[in-house]
């Protein structure tokens, strides 16, 4: 504890409160969510509704009076600093967008908040660094490593909403390539069952609510373009966009195809889903063949020596108390 408190230079009554703080801030924390039940379809079904609405005016061309009532923009601050640095050029603002819509926001205010955040994250996290090495005297024994940490913390400003970003999109592209299986499926059923490409969308999305709150919100936007869009095929290609998965993109060009040449649509998707299966299946049959040769270190490392601890102790005490009493 002493030497934790020559490195930080806090004292030991100090940290011990800041941890106490803390651990009770991540526990009560952890009860709130594990208590609180929450709808993960709450809020996306009128975001759904209002991208419908945003499509609908963009595609009918009749004139309508504009309302008198102004929208509230949330974000007209972040907007007005990014435009002030020109941060929504068209070419980042495109980049930015399709990395924002594969990781789940597909709002405009997204794309404002990102740019804004990677602006001002590094400064802020900059000014952190200053403030805890040179203000509060933090770390006063490595006072020659101070102007590193503080870039050190800089960067981590920088990188950090790219990989907030990339840890949002990985995880959301799990859990939508876990679900693609069973939802092709229910498509397979709808199919057989008369449904239209729409229709069996809709249902689908109705029937995984619950189960994948992230490819129903896909699968309900997509049907929603579908009878929007003047092309069909835009919809369906918007949707391999909106997700990085190479086997969403496989059921995007068996539905394009089968839209195009009228091809059996159940047929199809049927032959997809047991690929996706054997897929899943191999995948884990993989990590079950890794098993052995990841279980190698620890056993050498933790177990042998333990091993021989146990069953050569004895011996050797036995050994050594026989040598001694000889001498």
């Amino acid at each position: 504890m002493q030497a934790i408190e020559e490195i930080l230079g806090i004292s030991s009554v100090d940290l011990l409160s800041t941890v106490a703080g803390l651990v009770a801030l991540i526990v009560m924390a952890a009860v709130y969510s594990a208590a609180l039940v929450k709808d993960p379809m709450k809020g996306r079904v009128k975001e759904l509704q209002d991208r419908r609405e945003a499509l609908k005016s963009g595609l009918v061309t009749t004139q309508r009076r504009k309302s008198p009532v102004k929208k509230v923009d949330s974000v007209s601050g972040l907007r007005t600093i990014a435009n002030k640095f020109r941060l929504l050029q068209d070419e980042q603002t495109k980049k930015v967008s399709a990395a924002l819509m594969q990781a789940g926001y597909r709002s405009n205010d997204a794309v404002v908040i990102y740019q804004v955040a990677r602006l001002t994250m590094p400064l802020l996290m900059g000014l952190i660094g200053v403030i805890l090495f040179y203000g509060l005297g933090v770390a006063p024994t490595h006072q020659s490593l101070h102007p590193v940490y503080a870039i050190a913390m800089v960067f981590l400003g920088l990188k950090a909403p790219d990989i907030y970003i990339g840890n949002v999109k990985a995880k959301r592209t799990v859990l939508i390539r876990k679900s693609l299986p069973d939802a092709l499926d229910l498509l397979v059923v709808c199919a057989e069952a008369g449904l239209t490409l729409d229709s069996a969308l809709n249902r689908v999305a109705k029937e995984l609510g619950r189960a994948s709150p992230e490819l129903s919100d896909e699968f309900s936007l997509t049907a929603i373009e579908l009878s929007f869009l003047p092309e069909r095929r835009q919809a369906l290609l918007n949707l391999s966009a909106r997700v990085d998965l190479p086997s969403l993109r496989g059921v995007v060009t068996t539905l394009i195809q089968s839209e195009r040449y009228g091809t059996p649509l159940a047929t199809s998707l049927r032959v997809l889903s047991a690929e996706f299966r054997n897929e899943r299946m191999m995948v884990a049959e993989e990590k079950a063949a890794k098993l052995p040769a990841l279980l190698t270190v620890p056993l050498i490392l933790f177990i042998l020596p333990t091993l021989f601890v146990v069953l050569l102790g004895p011996a050797a005490c036995q050994v050594v108390d026989d040598f001694i009493s000889k001498n």
